[in-house]
């Protein structure tokens, strides 16, 4: 099984990767940032949307959202939100390497580093082409993460996150001179401790920009912050947008 695979990774650090404080910055930056400001009634698709974290704000700004994400147990979660939020969404369980609907959306987005799970680089390269196919012309992809830049900065000792009735420690190793990442979870609670891990691709701006090209995207721009901020050595994310040719 690969680490993605594991529902336990995903509902046993639930504390982690969906807190309350996540929801809360995910809320605020659908609100606020010029670069998720889209046309009304814009169909809206949230590759990897796990438990709905962006979904259910871009659903409450009255875009047409669909999340995908592989886990059933995650989207129902995702369901239960958007009911209790009283906001609309649609949810798909798929692969993101296989799911295409094709010219179904005007915007694909892939948030919080949830881009370059895949050991082989090709399939990595799949999900940026699956998402290509996906949109109208004149769409857009928005895929942010930490860059390899960005990432230079986080990575180092030990990081120790307060959770509800325990902690989680995090350690940070950079793999294959800079190309992948591990990063090995304790989550101890009592006398108990539990671990897990994830390997990601970490990438330059560069080298995620060529991919946007390579999978048919024109206009590609990075961005160093949900603020539009240009990608420069201030910059707190890799936020990279591209477009989909345009019909004559």
């Amino acid at each position: 099984m690969d680490w993605y695979e594991d529902l336990n990774l995903w509902s046993g650090f639930s504390a982690v990767l969906f807190s309350p404080e996540r929801e809360r910055q995910a809320a605020e930056i659908v609100a606020t940032s010029p670069l998720l400001a889209f046309p009304p009634n814009s169909r809206v698709l949230d590759q990897c949307c796990g438990v709905g974290v962006f979904t259910v704000p871009l659903a409450h700004q009255g875009y047409r959202t669909t999340g995908v994400d592989l886990h059933t147990e995650l989207l129902e979660r995702a369901a239960a939100v958007c009911a209790d939020a009283k906001v609309e969404a649609s949810f798909v369980q798929a692969d993101v390497r296989e799911y295409v609907a094709p010219a179904a959306f005007d915007v694909v987005l892939n948030m919080y580093t949830s881009f370059g799970y895949f050991e082989d680089p090709g399939e990595n390269l799949q999900v940026l082409r699956n998402a290509h196919d996906s949109l109208a012309p004149g769409g857009q992809l928005i895929v942010d993460l930490l860059s390899k830049e960005t990432y230079a900065s986080w990575v180092g000792p030990p990081k120790i996150v307060d959770i509800p009735g325990g902690m989680v420690v995090m350690r940070d190793t950079i793999l294959d001179d800079w190309s992948r990442y591990r990063t090995d979870w304790t989550m101890v609670r009592g006398n108990t401790a539990e671990h897990s891990s994830l390997t990601c691709y970490v990438y330059s701006a560069t080298e995620l920009r060529t991919m946007f090209e390579q999978a048919g995207f024109e206009s590609v721009e990075c961005f160093g912050g949900w603020d539009g901020r240009p990608y420069d050595g201030e910059a707190t994310r890799l936020i990279v947008r591209g477009n989909k040719v345009r019909t004559a």
